[in-house]
């Protein structure tokens, strides 16, 4: 079983084979994940949010992806391990912007994901200069949500539709190896996803995409702050916890756990 790269990818999407691409940000979880064979494991800093209570990604520092990603990268063995780079971590200079992606690739992530276009164009560029693959991510970028002013549906006009498909052609020149394309309407993704040849991996972006990505809070339900309506909510999770957690709960305080099969 050969480990995912960038040229697995790209042969999928030659192909007209489907990508997958899920969250994980701990062992257990990337351990399960890669043992279904899920081609890329996305430590996003979504983490600022599913796991640290956070109300957006903004918050989310280094030494927090850092953490994290050293817990996925040990559980995956056969899936690519793509972290997400987090706010202010490549928007301020060139340097800076190697020496955190560096950081990531040294606590085990084979990929840095890095939102936006323009704005951070010579940072995307320095990066993979320095030999370290980038993801694109553009459509809604969380990181700018205070500019955005909230998580709407973006290139729903005809100039910023132009725009998306222009800036994932500026992204492919740099040499990102794929691009996530978030909240956008279906018909633009499938420009997007003629336009360029590398892989386009959507979410919340409609079927045309090459790939697919979820929060795994989300399609396992187990996540309510935030419902948004391109998550496909495979299993309520959730609720089996609280079931397993409340039925403990009452044999504890009955007295029938732990029991002689239990017991030394």
């Amino acid at each position: 079983m050969n480990k995912v790269t960038t040229k697995t990818l790209f042969e999928k999407k030659q192909k007209g084979e489907k990508i997958t691409m899920i969250t994980a940000y701990d062992y257990t979880f990337a351990k399960i994940f890669d043992s279904c064979m899920v081609d890329i494991l996305l430590v996003g800093d979504s983490l600022g949010m599913v796991i640290l209570g956070y109300d957006s990604t903004i918050p989310v520092t280094m030494d927090d992806m850092e953490h994290h990603v050293r817990a996925v990268s040990r559980g995956a063995k056969y899936s690519m391990v793509v972290a997400d780079m987090p706010f202010l971590s490549y928007h301020t200079t060139i340097e800076d912007a190697v020496k955190n992606a560096g950081r990531l690739i040294r606590a085990g992530a084979y990929a840095v994901k890095m939102e936006g276009c323009d704005d951070v164009y010579d940072k995307i560029e320095a990066v993979i200069k320095a030999q370290i693959p980038v993801m694109g991510h553009l459509g809604l970028t969380p990181q700018s949500v205070n500019i955005f002013g909230g998580y709407d549906l973006r290139a729903k006009e005809e100039a910023e539709a132009k725009k998306l498909v222009e800036d994932a052609k500026k992204l492919e020149k740099a040499g990102v190896f794929a691009i996530v394309l978030e909240k956008v309407p279906a018909n633009v993704a499938k420009q997007v996803q003629e336009s360029v040849i590398v892989p386009v991996i959507g979410i919340g972006a409609g079927p045309y995409c090459d790939g697919q990505v979820l929060v795994c809070y989300d399609m396992l339900g187990m996540y309510e702050d935030f419902k948004p309506k391109f998550v496909k909510r495979y299993a309520e999770v959730g609720n089996i916890i609280k079931d397993a957690v409340t039925r403990y709960i009452e044999e504890v305080k009955k007295g029938e756990f732990p029991g002689k099969e239990h017991s030394y």
